[in-house]
């Protein structure tokens, strides 16, 4: 696997995620929105847009295994460097935290792990 200084935790490098990257952008609203009596949908949007970065590897070794996850060791949160929306060549850093981690053992002969996947949260 090959590191990439475009993706970085509190600056250091990631391995370079193996298929496209989707991010996705939600608002996010306060507890006093929702839907009155009559179905209309009252919304109070305290904050737009924060992101989500799916990220994927299909396989790694016990190497890039612990390098990986030991990016996030002891951190609530940290900076996460991505490129720019809509730039491929230009990165922004923003605080975010790591959420929903899974990875399948797949052979302990080769030392190989797979499906590791985990979302980059906006704080």
């Amino acid at each position: 696997m090959t590191l990439t200084d475009l993706f970085q935790i509190d600056g250091q490098p990631m391995y370079a995620p193996d298929a496209g990257l989707e991010p996705s952008y939600s608002d996010l609203d306060s507890s006093d929105s929702g839907r009155d009596e009559a179905g209309y949908m009252h919304r109070e949007v305290v904050r737009e847009k924060v992101a989500t970065w799916p990220i994927a590897y299909s396989s790694l070794t016990d190497a890039e295994y612990a390098y990986t996850i030991g990016l996030f060791a002891g951190k609530s949160t940290f900076a996460f460097t991505h490129p720019k929306a809509g730039s491929s060549s230009e990165t922004v850093t923003t605080t975010c935290y790591c959420s929903k981690f899974g990875i399948s053992w797949y052979s302990a002969r080769q030392g190989l792990w797979k499906n590791l996947k985990f979302n980059i949260i906006e704080c």
